[in-house]
């Protein structure tokens, strides 16, 4: 709910005003003078002031420029009696979004500029979020039915606001799920925002999430707004959350119970609302019986815990990932549409991927580099560690293969359940030519 203060020391224009806002299905906040405004500043975050130019005490034009000051994000309008209207433009000329004559005609041309108002606001913090990369976008692959059960768990869970924690081994996708959790929402059209707490100085990362004010700490030019902030309407992705020192632990525990905050080196709480999504690769088990990791906190992040498998546990899943990464690194590389050989193919479905689909897109990158022409054969699945400088590796480690052929129909064929039509459709071959290969390898 957007949040707007109005200040006017006559009591029947500040009632006026706030119940035609509230109305609008705006959360309002009356002041009658600007000392008692100042303080609600001070506690605060507005997304909107609407301020009478003249107040006893503290005036209009002072709100105006504490607001300009300290929350700049924060839109203002003046009201003004018939005779001032230059004060109303000087107000302008400082920042304020408009002015309205006072006596006000009617609550239609206040509904009006305050909708303006508060939509210039949204546009602008629109501009300021981060955009999702086209990585992010991605839709998750789930032909195997372990996929599949999470994609089930994520409809289930993405229409509510409970916070989820994603499980799993580094590459597996977690952020990939977190954008199609984020996407099945009803908070899909607003921002989602990731920061990956093992991929910032912890110096730095309470203020990359809080945002700080201005002179809060040498190098604070200006006022920031933090991640939890650019958020607010929509998701917020934690990656790597137990690496969290234990007082951003304590913080971001009181954040997920109260939805309020204060950014660094300031004094006004900062009301956000939002849905958490944390992820990490670790043992969150094993961080707590070593004192590393609140529990707590465990049980306020894990209200929805969510394991993904690895890719050693979604065999029927490779191919078809292998199919979209591949085509994906065609269009970036400006090439042809690139495809696997049979012995490719084979060769990517015996492998047991230890970093994931991750490992998995950068063999196929260093694929695409490699390749002459537009088919990739087996002996450009670079797998495995590298091999040393004086060698030349052939991507084959050894084996025959025949023998990487015949390993990869069998293991095809156990995770379909021996469906031969299945098995021969994943591995992108014929039906005739999978019963060629069953008799050939005795399988």
């Amino acid at each position: 709910m957007e949040r707007v203060l109005v200040v006017d020391d006559e009591e029947g224009i500040r009632s006026f005003v706030g119940e035609v806002l509230e109305g609008e299905g705006l959360r309002v906040t009356l002041a009658a003078d600007g000392e008692a405004a100042a303080r609600f500043l001070d506690r605060e975050s507005f997304h909107l002031m609407i301020t009478d130019l003249k107040l006893p005490g503290l005036d209009g034009m002072a709100l105006l420029r504490k607001a300009r000051s300290e929350s700049p994000e924060t839109e203002v309008m003046v009201l003004t009696a018939h005779g001032t209207v230059a004060g109303a433009v000087e107000a302008m000329k400082m920042g304020a979004f408009d002015y309205l004559n006072k006596p006000l005609s009617g609550p239609d041309e206040l509904r009006l500029i305050a909708r303006r108002a508060l939509e210039r606001r949204r546009l602008r913090e629109e501009a300021q979020r981060m955009h999702p990369t086209e990585d992010g976008e991605a839709a998750v692959v789930a032909q195997d039915k372990a996929m599949q059960a999470v994609l089930g768990q994520v409809k289930k869970v993405a229409p509510t606001d409970a916070t989820v924690l994603l499980l799993g081994e580094s590459g597996t996708g977690k952020e990939v799920l977190s954008r199609a959790l984020h996407r099945e929402s009803r908070r899909a059209a607003g921002p989602f925002v990731a920061v990956n707490c093992a991929a910032i100085s912890d110096t730095l990362l309470e203020s990359e999430m809080f945002g700080h004010e201005k002179g809060a700490f040498t190098g604070a030019v200006a006022q920031r707004r933090g991640r939890f902030e650019l958020a607010d309407g929509g998701t917020l992705f934690l990656d790597e959350v137990a690496e969290l020192r234990p007082q951003l632990q304590a913080k971001l525990l009181r954040v997920l119970q109260e939805r309020r905050f204060e950014r660094v080196g300031g004094m006004r709480t900062v009301e956000v609302d939002l849905r958490v999504v944390a992820a990490t690769n670790c043992d969150l088990a094993e961080e707590m019986r070593e004192g590393r990791f609140r529990e707590d906190l465990y049980h306020r992040l894990a209200v929805f815990p969510i394991r993904i498998p690895p890719l050693r546990e979604r065999l029927a899943d490779i191919l078809p990932l292998a199919d979209t990464l591949l085509a994906k690194i065609s269009r970036q590389m400006g090439a042809s549409s690139l495809v696997l050989s049979e012995a490719a193919r084979a060769r990517l479905v015996t492998y047991d991927w230890p970093g994931n689909v991750r490992e998995l897109g950068n063999v196929l990158e260093r694929a695409a580099i490699l390749v002459e022409g537009t088919t990739i054969g087996a002996e450009l699945i670079l797998t495995g560690p590298p091999a040393p400088a004086a060698q030349v590796p052939n991507g084959l480690g050894g084996e025959k293969l025949e023998d990487l052929e015949r390993e990869a129909i069998r293991r095809m064929l156990v995770t379909t359940g021996g469906n031969r039509k299945q098995t021969a459709a994943r591995l992108g071959i014929g039906l005739r030519t999978l019963y060629d290969k069953l008799k050939v390898y005795d399988l």
